[in-house]
């Protein structure tokens, strides 16, 4: 039987979850979310309440808590087996009880179940997590709410666990959100941007180093909430110690001081400025159906796969000349450009290109893994260190079994990952980047993707670090065991964080250091920071949950890549150490009783789930997916036809290994559904809309470089760095052919004189952009250069006359 949310069936059944807090509290780069929900029963039976929902996937869940009435129940973790059977014999004996619980299969989903609250009854369900903020390209530290939960694609006959999800539009969630910000840093904020309308940033001390802000009225459930906060001097190491719990073993890892140490290794200047000239760079396309989605609302003709062809055109002009590149895109199935990476020349270039711009979102559900294993069991380049990129809006039901093949083969290369859209996969797009020793970013909003990538194409051009080790200077008795993962990679201006227990008796006077040591294109460098050994004060056990949490992912991760599974050693010890520090794991789950209700709640029960917004459901996926979805599960049957009309309701099964047991299952799909009276009139109108802003590929194709006069002129590049002297050139830089030629100073030759005038252009006209064409110019001058060519600065001269320009010489890099 498929359980309907209210909202979503005939007899407008209330829907329990009226509304959402969320206050988040950010001290530098740590962040800690308090959401409290709040529960109303307003059915004349008792209920059951059912909420799938995001988190972010690198977050230590650390508080669950109850208030029903006057009755305040803080919830346990416990082995999740033995949650659950507590939470079905609660329920059995008539208690209320609550139970919050990972899915085995995405760190980043979680399902709460508010069980047998008693009619006319409210509760309110208080969740905390704490999570470190990633630092992007731009500096920017990332923190983001996840409201939207897309339908994860399960590969064909893969088993897991599922679980029963309700979705419908937007402008229908019942529930409301409510969020707030306060951050504090030793530096000031200089600003917070956001995807979302936000109220004006309020300062809240002289020094600005302290700033609250809220979600701008009118938020809908669209969109995850991102907040960029940026602060002056990012790049400054720093370490903090806390204090052992009192209550806790010492010697333990919750009783003993922990340090969080954050560096920002600097490279030498003379490393830095010569970029490397080889590599292997292999990108991997999502090519899903969901890639026909628009990038955003403000570009309505621009969809994901659109601006990912934009995003190839820059990249291939940018890479350096002698380097080897391939392209594999992917669906249901995948396919290569070519058999195996090629030598990058002009030739090779052309026929890239040639099949980019007829690629089309039209290979069906996101089967990422079979292209990886593809891509790993290809030999590796002699001096050509293999970079991958991989583009997605992160749908996949596999994420632990992607990660766990990234950190198996990230000997042999970096992986550089981009999430594209709202609901991209939190753990998948940085699981792939933290296993692969490299960069993750994501697209949201209005975010363009080519300025991100380009970003991440610098790191990847920087040579690979080599040889890491990590010292420890601290005063006699005391020493410091290592709680993260070995770090496996760094770049320039990049945060490496560190978790370390100190263990033996310490002055609070005393101070102590650690040095990270590496070897850089043959160069032995190191980086060191001095920290005092006193507490920080009001910590509030935050590095210890996050310092937990790491040693958690990484016994998870280490359980699974070595197949240990019938070996329970290695649970045990993720339980013992979920338990004691009270952050989640995929082996246990928090579970709260009320037995202090006194008498049990009578009555049958019944199941509400509660409708998550989900940005892309199967009410489009049928407009998206233009190849036949064989292996997805989806039904291709006449009856689902305009499948807007229709509710994504699976039914769930009830498993030994928990409630996840009918999204996550074989062939996750949209078989099960039930047709949705109430919506079909509006998803109508959302088809038809759609319908009617998507053209032919073989008009869209190129759409933003028709409009885009940098794409315009990019696309004109030669793969040496070079332009030609043509109608097409001129044309972008806004003059005829026979205008430029007549400009042309005598003794130049026209390639050169064609080349000088497109950087003119690009730096006179086209700074705000200059993240996406800074390395194809750069590529530009060295060819230059290399011709040896007479009067260059006459060439410049000339070229400011012709285009109206100032630019220096040395401003253009020649």
């Amino acid at each position: 039987m498929v359980n309907c949310c209210g909202l979503v069936t005939d007899n407008k059944e209330p829907v329990p979850l009226k509304g959402i807090d969320a206050q988040l509290e950010v001290k530098d780069h740590v962040a800690t979310l308090v959401s409290t929900l709040n529960y109303e029963n307003k059915e004349d039976k008792p209920l059951e309440a059912v909420f799938v929902f995001p988190l972010p996937g690198d977050a230590a869940v650390c508080h669950f808590s109850a208030q029903i009435g006057k009755t305040h129940i803080v919830a346990e973790v416990k082995e999740k087996q033995q949650a659950q059977e507590e939470y079905d014999d609660a329920l059995s004996s008539g208690q209320q009880a609550f139970l919050l619980e990972e899915s085995d299969e995405s760190p980043d989903i979680f399902s709460l179940k508010v069980g047998r609250l008693p009619p006319g009854e409210s509760a309110s369900i208080r969740l905390e997590y704490v999570t470190e903020l990633a630092v992007q390209a731009d500096d920017g530290l990332r923190f983001c709410l996840p409201a939207v939960l897309n339908p994860r694609y399960q590969p064909q006959g893969s088993e897991g666990p599922s679980v029963q999800v309700t979705s419908v539009p937007a402008s229908l969630v019942p529930y409301s959100l409510s969020f707030s910000a306060r951050v504090s840093s030793p530096r000031p904020v200089s600003k917070i941007e956001s995807s979302c309308s936000l109220e004006p940033l309020q300062y809240i001390n002289a020094d600005q180093t302290q700033a609250t802000v809220k979600l701008g009225g009118g938020h809908k459930f669209d969109r995850d909430i991102e907040l960029l906060i940026y602060y002056k001097d990012t790049h400054q190491p720093s370490a903090v110690v806390e204090a052992g719990q009192a209550s806790a073993k010492p010697g333990s890892l919750m009783g003993d001081p922990v340090v969080m140490v954050s560096l920002y290794p600097e490279f030498p200047q003379s490393v830095m400025s010569s970029l490397a000239a080889c590599g292997e760079f292999v990108f991997l396309m999502d090519r899903s159906g969901s890639m026909g989605d628009r990038m955003n609302n403000s570009a309505p003709q621009e969809t994901r796969i659109s601006s990912a062809r934009d995003t190839l055109l820059l990249l291939l002009k940018s890479l350096p000349m002698g380097c080897y590149f391939n392209i594999y895109s992917f669906g249901s199935s995948f396919e290569h450009i070519f058999p195996k990476s090629v030598e990058y020349n002009e030739k090779t270039m052309k026929e890239a290109l040639e099949k980019v711009e007829k690629m089309q979102s039209n290979l069906g559900g996101t089967e990422i893994l079979q292209p990886l294993e593809h891509i790993y069991s290809q030999a590796c380049i002699l001096k050509h260190p293999r970079q991958l990129f991989v583009f997605t809006d992160g749908e996949v039901g596999n994420t632990k079994e992607v990660t766990d093949l990234v950190k198996k083969n990230a000997g042999s290369h970096r992986c550089f990952s981009f999430g594209i859209g709202e609901g991209a996969s939190s753990a998948l797009i940085n699981g792939m980047a933290k296993e692969g020793g490299g960069h993750a970013q994501f697209i949201t909003g209005a975010d363009r993707m080519q300025p991100k990538v380009m970003q991440s194409l610098k790191f990847a051009l920087q040579p690979s670090v080599a040889d890491i080790s990590v010292s420890w200077d601290l005063p006699k008795g005391v020493s410091a065991t290592v709680l993260s993962p070995p770090i496996t990679a760094i770049f320039q201006g990049q945060r490496s964080l560190i978790y370390a227990q100190l263990t033996g008796p310490s002055s609070e006077a005393a101070d102590g250091s650690v040095t990270v040591k590496y070897s850089l294109a043959g160069h032995s460098s190191q980086n060191q920071l001095h920290f005092n050994l006193k507490p920080a004060e009001d910590s509030g056990l935050t590095v210890h949950r996050l310092a937990a949490c790491t040693v958690i992912r990484s016994m998870e991760s280490e359980e699974r890549t070595q197949k240990i599974n019938q070996d329970e050693e290695m649970k045990k010890k993720v339980v013992e150490i979920s338990v004691q520090s009270g952050v989640s794991s995929c082996f246990t789950a928090f579970i709260a009783v009320n037995k202090d209700s006194g008498e049990a709640v009578q009555g049958p029960m019944v199941r509400r789930n509660i409708p998550t917004e989900m940005y892309r459901i199967c009410a489009l996926m049928d407009m998206s997916y233009s190849a036949p979805l064989r292996s997805s599960g989806f039904d291709q049957s006449p009856t689902y036809e305009g499948s807007a009309a229709k509710s994504f309701n699976l039914a769930s099964k009830k498993k030994k290994g928990g409630i996840f047991s009918g999204w996550f299952g074989k062939k996750s799909s949209c078989k099960k559904i039930e047709r949705a009276p109430n919506f079909s009139s509006e998803y109508s109108e959302i088809g038809s809309a759609r319908l009617a802003t998507e053209l032919p590929h073989s008009l869209t194709v190129g759409v933003q470089s028709q409009k885009d006069p940098v794409l315009q002129l990019v696309s004109l590049q030669n793969a040496s760095g070079s332009w030609m002297l043509d109608e097409a050139l001129a044309a972008v830089l806004g003059k005829t052919k026979e205008e430029v030629e007549k400009a042309k100073p005598e003794l130049v030759n026209s390639e050169v004189w064609a080349s000088i005038l497109a950087l003119i252009w690009l730096h006179g006209f086209k700074m705000d952009a200059k993240e996406e064409w800074e390395l194809l110019s750069m590529k530009a001058a060295s060819w230059i250069k290399a011709q040896n060519a007479p009067c260059v600065s006459e060439c410049v001269e000339a070229g400011n006359k012709l285009l109206h320009c100032s630019m220096k010489k040395e401003a253009l890099g020649l």
